[in-house]
């Protein structure tokens, strides 16, 4: 089996597990996390296929910068509070499992990064620099890029003033106690 295959086979399945993992995840900030670890793993297929702005990109972007914001209105709603005695079946063997995985990620930039994988895989035929890239972003594709800012600005709001709107009812509720609030 050619080495090509068995890195696509092993990136594609942590892709899967991953995103399987966030879509049933019970717990918000754990399906976050294996959100990141998708992003991760993604951009490791874009340095794989000889692009390493586009690799640079989604970890900075979405790993980093949305995955933050994600996290922070899953703070601020409060959604997920985690117990301190929480055990999960198997929970170590799982972290070994993705730490292992990690590291092989690790393994596999380190075995790119030494061009090996230029005996079993082709250069880029047109390789275009982070210039070309924002000029065509901004010139070509204004509407999506701005639409998609507004929708994120949007749903930030809306996180806020239905927190806001939980809080005041909260509040009311305290105060109509007949101890005052003090149970």
């Amino acid at each position: 089996m050619p080495v090509n295959l068995i890195i696509f086979l092993v990136l594609g399945l942590v892709v899967v597990v991953t995103a399987l993992a966030m879509v049933t995840s019970k717990n918000a900030v754990y399906a976050a996390l294996f959100l990141v670890m998708n992003f991760a793993t993604i951009a490791v297929f874009y340095l794989i296929l000889g692009s390493p702005f586009i690799s640079l990109v989604q970890i900075t972007v979405y790993a980093g910068s949305i995955m933050v914001m994600f996290l922070f209105v899953i703070m601020l709603l409060g959604a997920e509070t985690i117990n301190a005695k929480e055990n999960i079946r198997g929970q170590r063997t799982i972290g070994i499992l993705l730490g292992v995985i990690m590291f092989a990620e690790a393994g596999l930039y380190i075995f790119w990064k030494l061009k090996v994988t230029e005996t079993f895989m082709g250069k880029p035929v047109n390789v275009v620099g982070p210039s070309e890239i924002g000029m065509t972003l901004f010139t070509e594709y204004p509407l999506p890029f701005l639409i998609t800012s507004i929708i994120l600005v949007a749903a930030t709001v809306g996180a806020i003033l239905f927190t806001r709107d939980e809080m005041k009812d909260d509040t009311r509720a305290n105060s109509a106690s007949p101890h005052g609030g003090l149970e």
